[in-house]
């Protein structure tokens, strides 16, 4: 796995060329004494890592994976492995968002009570470590999206939002992290398993590891047919019923194949949502989703 910017790689923007919004990023990073990131593995969060080791070198940045049922152990692992590719400590330190009445009830609000979870715990670990200030992975579109109650949660906590400041969206995070040669500058999206469960429905262990399940037999299926998936999701609509999620482009092809989708476990009825992968779907179902801000 490929962590490291190669050494010609330069503040890329979009086409390549030097990007104001980047060299910002690394001005506003290089201005703190330390850093921990709130690291999720995902691109956003990587391409932050990444920018905090150029802008204050590795002694001075620090990771942390939090650990939890809503966390797929693959996730942990590349997140780990990412971290020690660019010389920087990594903790994994241990979460209980399912001790938290609002995150087990799932409303709209869940992830008001995950941020305030993982930062009730992310906080006190930099403290203890000496270091100055905690980041989250937070992008420009993630302000402006309308429905991120964890974003105000990460805020009421102090933790810093580097790229969203810095006005960085995804497609130039991506483009950066690309020039820079982070491996992760392709990475699909990977929510948390609780994005996968129908608000309303309790957000449970078991319910966590039921999903976690069924995306994993769902793969095994997708690539025992030839069919490449990138982004995939089976939602746990209540009862045992799953919607399956992916690529819009291979929704015919799935489709197609029942048998495919017969391999998803732990639900008596599995459909496939014509119109593909669509990141925050669930928030679709709620009716006034601004209460939740």
């Amino acid at each position: 796995m490929t962590s490291q910017a190669t050494p010609q790689a330069t503040e890329a923007g979009l086409d390549g060329t030097p990007s104001d919004r980047v060299g910002d990023l690394l001005d506003r990073l290089g201005s703190l004494p330390s850093l921990m990131v709130a690291f999720s593995g995902g691109a956003d969060s990587a391409f932050l890592l990444a920018a905090a080791v150029r802008a204050l070198g590795p002694e001075r940045v620090e990771a942390a994976t939090a650990v939890s049922p809503s966390l797929p152990r693959s996730e942990l692992d590349r997140a780990r492995e990412f971290a020690t590719g660019l010389g920087v400590a990594h903790h994994a330190p241990e979460t209980d968002e399912l001790a938290r009445e609002g995150y087990r009830a799932n409303a709209g609000d869940r992830c008001f009570f995950c941020k305030t979870e993982l930062m009730s715990v992310v906080g006190p670990l930099a403290a203890e470590r000496g270091i100055a200030a905690v980041a989250t992975g937070t992008n420009a579109d993630d302000i402006v999206a309308g429905f991120r109650p964890g974003i105000r949660a990460a805020a009421d906590a102090g933790a810093l939002t580097p790229l969203a400041d810095a006005g960085l969206a995804k497609t130039e995070i991506r483009a950066a992290s690309k020039a820079w040669g982070l491996a992760t500058w392709d990475k699909p999206a990977a929510a948390c398993l609780a994005s996968r469960i129908a608000y309303g429905v309790e957000v449970t262990s078991t319910g966590l590891e039921r999903v976690a399940a069924a995306e994993q037999a769902l793969r095994g299926a997708l690539a025992a047919a030839a069919i490449p998936v990138r982004n995939l999701r089976v939602r746990d609509m209540g009862g045992d019923a799953a919607k399956v999620e992916l690529d819009a482009d291979l929704v015919a092809a799935v489709a197609a194949r029942p048998s495919v989708l017969a391999a998803v476990e732990g639900f008596a009825e599995v459909r496939l949502d014509e119109r593909g992968f669509r990141s925050g779907a669930m928030n679709e179902l709620l009716p006034n989703p601004e209460r939740f801000r």
